[in-house]
Order: structure tokens, then C-alpha cells, then sequence
């Protein structure tokens, strides 16, 4: 399976070519206009280079990072995600992760600005915390579920499991952790 990162590495590299500039030349770019906002960067990629809505968003996200100074290391993005008042949730993230790392060996931790998310062949977990007080579980749990900790969502996830202390991580959990990982 090639790696996500890698997989966004590449697209932007094309995404380069096909406009003819350096991130760092759009970079100067968006600097040098009035686009401060995401939406006016797609615009501005989409009209000016005639680029997807796809590639103009990766590129304006690449241009983004680069106007907030680089991109963050897994570890900072997660220390982010757990400071403050969260601070709290990140021995329940760290026994949530150990569980989805513990289903097989093929699965793979993709530290993201808001959550972390779980792969196998596609994303069968998302570890978030939306407050102070939980972490919010999303998986993919086709078809019925039974548990009724499993909220119906809609999105990325098709159910969201709130976990409130280390009394909601148990067997239910893994039971649908692993659901999810083997038929999401």
C-alpha cells in the first residue's frame, strides 16, 4: 500500500509541473495578493492554472502550511490536539491508539491537525477530541450495529463512540475497533 503522505507528496509535485511553479513561487504569490482566505486560494489556483478542485485544494493547503510557518511534526500536531484543557484525554488517546495499533500489523497511525486516523486499506478509526470532557471515535461499522454507543453519523465515519474515561475503553470497544478494521 503506498503511504498516504507519500501519495500527497507526489500529486503536489504534479501539481507543480502542471502550473510551471515552485510551492515557494505560490507561496510569494498568494503574499503578494489579497487571498488570505482558503476558498479565495482555490479560486485563484482554479482560475489562474485551470486546476481541480482537488489539486487547487492540495496546493492551497501546501501553500497554507507554508504561510504558517512549515509543516509540524506528528508529535507536535498531537501534543497540540492535548494541551490545555485537553490535556486530561491523552492517557484515554494513548490506550485507544495501543488498541488500534494491536489489531494487525498492517496498520498505519496518520497524525492529522485535528485527529489521528487509523488505516488498514482505508481509515477504519478516527481518534478526536472535539472537548475537554471526550474523545470522539468515529469508525466505519457497515450495516447494524447493536452496540447502542454507536451513534449513527454522517461523513468520513459511518458511527461516532464518545469515550469519557477509562471506563469506556473495554471489550465493547475493541469488539467494534475491530469491526470496523476488518469490514470498514
Amino acid at each position: 500500500m503506498t503511504d498516504q503522505k507519500t501519495a500527497a507528496e507526489k500529486q503536489l509535485e504534479n501539481v507543480l509541473r502542471a502550473t510551471g511553479k515552485s510551492l515557494d513561487q505560490h507561496v510569494a504569490e498568494v503574499r503578494a495578493s489579497a487571498v488570505q482566505k482558503h476558498g479565495q486560494m482555490l479560486k485563484l489556483f482554479k482560475d489562474t492554472y485551470g486546476l481541480g478542485h482537488g489539486n487547487a485544494n492540495l496546493l492551497a493547503h501546501a501553500v497554507r502550511t507554508q504561510l504558517d510557518g512549515g509543516p509540524q511534526s506528528d508529535d507536535a500536531m498531537l501534543e497540540a490536539q492535548y494541551a490545555g484543557a485537553k490535556a486530561a484525554l491523552r492517557p484515554l488517546f494513548s490506550e485507544v491508539a495501543a488498541m488500534c495499533q494491536a489489531l494487525w500489523g498492517d496498520v498505519t497511525e496518520v497524525v492529522q491537525k485535528t485527529g489521528v486516523a487509523y488505516r488498514r486499506n482505508k481509515m477504519f478509526a478516527l481518534v478526536q477530541a472535539p472537548s475537554a470532557k471526550r474523545l470522539q471515535i468515529g469508525l466505519n461499522l457497515p450495516g447494524q450495529t447493536k452496540s447502542e454507543r454507536a451513534v449513527p453519523m454522517k461523513g468520513m465515519c459511518s458511527h461516532r463512540i464518545d469515550v469519557l474515561s477509562e471506563a469506556d475503553i473495554d471489550d465493547e470497544l475493541a469488539q467494534l475497533l475491530r469491526f470496523s478494521y476488518e469490514n470498514g
